[in-house]
């Protein structure tokens, strides 16, 4: 199973980038994040064409997330699951797809250390672990995937001096990342790529792509049963190119039966 996850920046912008790029590379599941679109607008017919079933949940013009399916798409839960309180921003999306239960997030950006936005982050984090501590087990085959706006460590940043005092960096974030990894989830990515300078996003500006100045932030964490069947992992770099890309690359993860 080709598991992939990639932050599109608007669908309804991208959506002919993203038809190509499932027509060649024929991922099994894909979790979107940011399609920015409403619960109507979402291109399921489009997205049926290419084979797949979809579960969206959104919010018009920001946020919004999905998951698109090969191998079934079962048991959907929109937000948090019930019990856990329930975001007011379209952020989580779970579903059962080829035995594996997955999530598509998008976590909040945080904006600035002292924002109330920030908060939020840490408070959306801590109810993710609730979210996994309420509907799975760490036994289960589960994978958590997405954009979670936090660079796991200093490898995982062009250059950290760069965001001193800044979000995505910060000890509290990388803390409440790890209290989800605590539930029985590693970053798949690890696994196999160990060296610096290996990003997933890369901002628009200043030509920080071609320089190299990116950070890692798109992440697929998996339980162990999960991560004993994994065989490979890598971003696509080339759907960052080209025209009008989003600003983050498809992260691949391929998980054997």
């Amino acid at each position: 199973m080709l598991v992939v996850t990639w932050n599109v920046n608007s669908l309804k912008a991208r959506l002919p980038r993203v038809e190509e790029w499932l027509s060649e590379i024929q991922p099994d599941v894909v979790c979107l994040q940011e399609t920015k679109l409403a619960q109507e607008k979402f291109p399921t017919d489009a997205i049926a064409a290419l084979g797949y079933e979809s579960a969206h949940f959104g919010q018009g013009q920001w946020n919004g997330v999905a998951i698109l399916s090969k191998v079934g798409l079962t048991d959907v839960v929109p937000n948090f699951a019930p019990g856990i309180e329930q975001d007011t921003e379209a952020r989580i999306i779970s579903a059962t797809c080829g035995g594996i239960r997955i999530s598509s997030v998008y976590v909040p950006n945080g904006r600035e250390l002292d924002h109330d936005h920030y908060k939020y982050k840490l408070s959306w984090l801590s109810r993710l672990r609730q979210h996994l501590d309420t509907t799975c087990s760490p036994a289960d085959d589960v994978i958590v995937a997405g954009d979670f706006n936090i660079a796991p460590d200093d490898r995982d940043v062009w250059d950290v001096k760069q965001f001193a005092n800044a979000t995505h960096v910060s000890q509290p974030e990388r803390d409440a990342l790890q209290n989800v990894c605590d539930f029985g989830m590693k970053d798949s990515f690890r696994k196999f790529h160990q060296e610096e300078g290996l990003h997933s996003w890369w901002d628009y500006r200043g030509g920080s792509f071609y320089k190299g100045h990116g950070m890692r932030i798109d992440l697929l964490l998996a339980t162990e049963s999960v991560m004993a069947r994994s065989t490979w992992t890598t971003v696509d770099r080339n759907a960052r190119k080209g025209e009008s890309p989003s600003d983050h690359a498809p992260v691949l993860l391929k998980v054997d039966n």
